[in-house]
């Protein structure tokens, strides 16, 4: 069985994750974040693993320790879940285009976690969600929300992720980032 279940406790966040890689793509997340759940909800449903999330932050104060938090449980989760890595490919790659957007996404399973993030996000709102929590800044145009949840996962699940991108609307390119991902 290829899944897992991880629980992270710490002085702004109670967070559960439970992910079963050989899934159908069901999805079950509330992290108080509504743009967070649904871009982790496409990340199951693209992905096809069934996904899990409970999560009670302090987002009162700020979204970031909900979504920085998030990425460590998930990526800790992520390779329990692969475990020895058997009968899995280690590289793989994506290039997507959705509607206006085109991103490429290039993963290694080789337990050696880096980040290379070439996307830029016009504004630092998509909604009410905080852009910047996804990424913390590697250059003044990425903002510190997106970076904290995008290094966080490829270091605790032990992949190098590499992301480029060329798009005009803003909420399409988060969208696609977690599609290629997939």
């Amino acid at each position: 069985m290829r899944n897992a279940t991880v629980s992270r406790n710490t002085a702004e966040t109670k967070i559960e994750v439970t992910l079963d890689l050989d899934g159908t793509g069901l999805y079950d997340n509330q992290t108080g974040v509504g743009f967070f759940d649904h871009m982790l909800d496409q990340l199951s449903r693209h992905s096809l693993i069934d996904l899990r999330i409970r999560c009670e932050g302090d987002t009162h104060i700020d979204d970031h320790h909900t979504v920085e938090d998030t990425g460590i449980a998930l990526g800790q989760a992520l390779s329990q879940a692969l475990g020895d890595k058997r009968g899995i490919n280690r590289y793989g790659s994506c290039l997507l285009p959705m509607d206006d957007a085109q991103i490429r996404c290039a993963l290694d399973l080789s337990a050696r976690p880096f980040l290379i993030w070439n996307v830029v996000l016009p504004s630092a709102k998509i909604g009410a969600f905080d852009s910047c929590i996804l990424i913390r800044s590697m250059a003044s145009t990425v903002t510190i929300l997106q970076k904290r949840f995008l290094n966080r996962w490829p270091r605790r699940c032990e992949q190098p992720l590499n992301m480029t991108r060329g798009c005009k609307v803003n909420c399409h390119r988060p969208k696609a980032v977690c599609k290629t991902s997939c």
